[in-house]
């Protein structure tokens, strides 16, 4: 199966950066569907194409390539009619994501295939209301979707391989970096490791060992710096098998093992500290920090992945 056309359904941050990746390539032709257009629904888009721009990361010619492949509607039977991989960046709420791919399966190809870019929900439930379950996958994205190269493209129980196939096939025909997950567990892959992390950088606060700013400079210099060019268990590997489980044998019965959400991040939570959202979290964060923050994120990734 060629996949040619893409529908992206959702016009959030998600869905945006979505309709961006895929459009980079000149071979498919995008619908980006929201439930109510914006005067000018162009401006995401053309707001991280300038940057890119700014950095030199593209041209104006792709620039101007890129969005001419985009269109926008507002009408979902018209968006998805003639769809070969249609890709869902609705709310996280199970009963909305299943209902959204029940209703589609009448008015689209019979061999579309249904992608749903949730970060941690099972993708086999989302297809539960589906007859055809073989054409869902899950396929999560990482924010920002248009500059980070992950994408884990999730088999669920009833996932054909043909489809896992031509997902993983359409992912590196948009220039991203995929990873075949075998089983739908919560959290896939990705998620699992970042949350392990957070569940031990939250109890290192919670019992004073360092404070937020010291555990983030902990791994930004130190296991960080080298992650992406060097993987765990690649590192494992380099320093000796037989080390690592010396290593292991001793340290792992200190580490944190809850199986409940941080104390720490629920007492924040429960006082309105939300973190850029509302100026303090872990931390406390002026607007200028906040805009500081997001701007280092993207042109620290451009330069990574573009440069």
């Amino acid at each position: 199966m060629r996949i040619k056309n893409v529908t992206v359904l959702g016009a959030g941050l998600m869905g945006n950066g979505l309709a961006q990746v895929f459009a980079k390539n000149e071979n498919l032709n995008v619908t980006l569907r929201s439930r109510k257009l914006r005067d000018d629904p162009r401006a995401p888009i053309e707001k991280n194409l300038d940057m890119l721009l700014e950095k030199n990361a593209i041209s104006k010619e792709e620039k101007a390539g890129i969005l001419s492949r985009i269109s926008f509607s507002d009408d979902t039977n018209a968006a998805v009619s003639d769809a070969d991989f249609i890709i869902e960046c609705v709310p996280e709420i199970m009963e909305i994501k299943q209902d959204l791919f029940r209703d589609l399966e009448p008015i689209c190809k019979r061999d579309a295939i249904f992608a749903t870019n949730t970060s941690v929900m099972s993708i086999t439930e989302i297809a539960l209301k589906c007859e055809n379950k073989e054409r869902v996958v899950g396929t999560h994205f990482w924010n920002p979707p248009y500059l980070i190269p992950l994408v884990e493209v999730v088999k669920a129980e009833g996932t054909s391989a043909d489809v896992m196939d031509i997902t993983m096939d359409l992912m590196r025909d948009v220039g991203k970096k995929p990873v075949r997950c075998q089983k739908d567990v919560p959290g896939f892959i990705a998620n699992r490791l970042q949350h392990a992390i957070w569940r031990e950088a939250l109890s290192i606060v919670e019992k004073g060992i360092a404070d937020a700013a010291t555990v983030d400079e902990a791994l930004r210099y130190g296991p960080g710096l080298r992650w992406p060019i060097l993987g765990i268990l690649e590192n494992a590997d380099m320093i000796g098998l037989d080390l690592s489980l010396n290593i292991q044998s001793y340290i792992v019965k200190y580490l944190e093992d809850s199986h409940e959400p941080s104390k720490l991040l629920r007492d924040l939570v429960a006082k309105g500290d939300l973190g850029f959202k509302t100026g303090k979290g872990y931390q406390s964060w002026t607007p200028e920090q906040i805009e500081a923050s997001n701007r280092r994120l993207r042109e620290y990734l451009i330069e990574a992945t573009k440069g």
